[in-house]
């Protein structure tokens, strides 16, 4: 799972579109070091701390996959790391 980590360890100001499009780029890069992409992925979960975000959370997270889209669930959690809001876990098969 991953949060909106800058490559400074910090965590994304801004908007939660833009926070959401980082920890994708995040996931991403984790798939790629294993020579995969969100093709692979198989499922998601999606953990906020505010469900009136999902809206905005689906909108972002849904550009970066296309049919056959992996199984997901997005949960609503009391905490997160670091104060984030948004954290974003995938299980991905070769």
């Amino acid at each position: 799972g991953q949060v909106y980590l800058t490559e400074d360890g910090k965590l994304l100001e801004g908007t939660i579109e833009e926070q959401t499009h980082q920890v994708m780029k995040n996931l991403q890069k984790i798939l790629q070091k294993e020579g995969l992409g969100f093709q692979n992925v198989i499922k998601t979960t999606i953990y906020t701390t505010d469900m009136s975000l999902y809206g905005k959370v689906n909108d972002v997270y849904s550009t970066y996959f296309s049919e056959p889209y992996p199984a997901r669930e997005m949960v609503c959690v009391k905490k997160l790391p670091l104060g984030a809001r948004l954290e974003i876990s995938m299980i991905a098969s070769k």
